[in-house]
């Protein structure tokens, strides 16, 4: 009877195994997120298991044999562990993470690459609504592409079982408003990221190539020629009680067809296909530059810039080099109270395989001011301009490890650009540019040729042969002035002369 009982428990232990594998199977995007999940929380899991398994043993000792002592000894194992992990969960695997990913990153002297100029990102946001014509959907995953100088957006068809409705390509100039041309997708190409059931991208990416997941704000989408595409940069995790993330190649969605490729590279490939996400986990990895306690302390590494001036976009500037490379640039600042700019990290833009690419953090000398500070410099240069009060200083963006370039305008059009030096010092601390590139003029006019200070521009002198002190006329010409005045004030009431 018993030797029959065995072999029940064993055809349903086959059956139960035959179904979590079908249903593995069958759902390969379900059991890769739990498998994630499962994974990135090893690191609380094993402490525990283990903890509770010697604590039990010890006390089952205690208690079936009677070991002197055992019960004593499973107590302190258990506060002991209690603290261990407590130290280990809430503290170092933090840490060790960020280390992890500091392996990538070098702090260098060298200069940083001359960068090239764009729009900034805030106004290629607020012209994408306008530029979208009368295509139905809603907004997401906008992002730069510095191959091409432009700036594309996605729009979700809207539904539940749906995908996107279009691809939004722009081109934004330097100054003034930008144009803005759509593809449409398919309906075979009916899925997106975050859709439902058979619409959603990350199932039929799941179902191509286990094991990688996405973070969503990677993805980005562009139209090639007028098929509209979406490129999913892809992640994979690697360890165990240290768990991280690397890239994992490029997924690109076909908005015609429905069909998905991968590739392990950017070959072929406009915009941003290494994972911003990934970028700036290794931007924030500098913290752990100094050990343990100074990362406990916050004494180490470098923050992003947090000034108001760049709120709209103040991290991974994708921006394009002189030597036709692409990268993420990020201004930084030392830790703590200080404001300046000492320090400014860069990233390639583009996939170049499975392994982390290097971040390049560039100590700048001299350090620059802060962007706020590069603001009130620029507001004082030239509150001249006509109508400044309804003009703001946007996106102050680097173009050097000395220089950097803002814009003046509001979020729908930009009048001019300002060059200026990190540090506000030199013979050109800050230069106006017209739409053409032109300049202006380098500085302030206030107290320049005559002119006054603050807002009291203009020659501020006196028509030939008057004096500025009214003291100083003979009684015939302050008469002559009076009279003057009065024939002013009359023809301007009357309208008349």
């Amino acid at each position: 009877m018993s030797g029959k009982r065995s072999v029940s428990v064993v055809w349903w232990v086959v059956l139960v195994a035959a179904l979590l594998g079908l249903w593995i199977w069958l759902a390969p995007y379900f059991w890769t997120n739990v498998l994630w999940g499962l994974r990135s929380a090893l690191f609380v899991l094993v402490p525990v298991v283990v903890l509770t398994v010697v604590v039990l043993g010890l006390a089952a000792l205690d208690e079936e044999r009677g070991l002197e002592g055992a019960g004593c000894l499973a107590a302190l194992v258990g506060i002991a562990g209690i603290i261990a992990a407590g130290f280990w969960v809430f503290g170092y695997h933090s840490y060790a993470q960020a280390r992890d990913y500091a392996g990538s990153v070098a702090v260098v002297d060298g200069r940083v690459p001359e960068l090239g100029q764009r729009a900034p990102f805030q106004v290629a946001q607020a012209q994408a609504r306008p530029n979208l014509g009368d295509a139905p959907g809603d907004l997401v995953n906008g992002t730069y592409q510095p191959q091409h100088d432009e700036f594309t957006s996605l729009v979700e068809r809207r539904g539940w079982f749906s995908g996107y409705q279009v691809a939004l390509t722009q081109n934004i100039p330097l100054t003034g408003r930008g144009t803005g041309r759509t593809c449409e997708f398919s309906a075979e190409a009916d899925r997106r990221i975050g859709g439902w059931w058979t619409h959603n991208l990350g199932r039929l990416i799941g179902s191509q190539q286990r094991g990688v997941l996405y973070d969503a704000d990677d993805v980005y989408g562009y139209c090639d020629g007028d098929t509209p595409k979406v490129v999913v940069p892809l992640l994979r995790q690697v360890g165990w009680l240290v768990v991280t993330e690397r890239p994992a190649g490029v997924a690109v969605y076909n908005g015609k067809t429905g069909a998905i490729t991968f590739q392990d590279t950017a070959k072929g490939l406009p915009g941003n296909s290494y994972p911003k996400s990934l970028a700036a986990v290794q931007r924030e990895s500098t913290h752990t530059l100094g050990g343990f306690w100074d990362w406990v302390w916050h004494r180490a590494g470098w923050d992003a810039d947090d000034d108001e001036t760049n709120s709209g976009n103040n991290t991974e500037f994708a921006l394009p080099t002189k030597d036709n490379r692409t990268v993420y640039a990020t201004l930084l600042t030392g830790r703590g109270s200080a404001t300046a700019i000492s320090a400014l990290s860069t990233v390639t833009t583009e996939a170049q395989g499975h392994e982390l690419a290097p971040l390049s953090v560039h100590r700048l000398n001299p350090s620059w001011v802060s962007p706020g500070a590069i603001e009130s410099r620029i507001k004082a240069d030239y509150q001249d301009l006509p109508n400044w009060q309804n003009y703001k200083v946007l996106e102050v963006s680097p173009t050097s490890g000395e220089n950097w370039v803002a814009s003046i305008g509001n979020d729908q059009n930009l009048l001019y650009r300002v060059q200026g030096t990190g540090n506000l010092q030199g013979e050109k601390p800050t230069c106006l540019y017209r739409a053409d590139n032109s300049l202006i003029r380098c500085g302030s006019v206030a107290d320049q040729n005559g002119n006054g200070v603050g807002t009291q521009y203009g020659t501020g002198q006196p028509e030939a042969g008057i004096p500025t002190d009214l003291g100083q006329l003979t009684d015939p010409q302050l008469a002559d002035l009076q009279r003057r005045i009065s024939e002013e004030i009359t023809r301007r009431l009357t309208g008349t002369g």
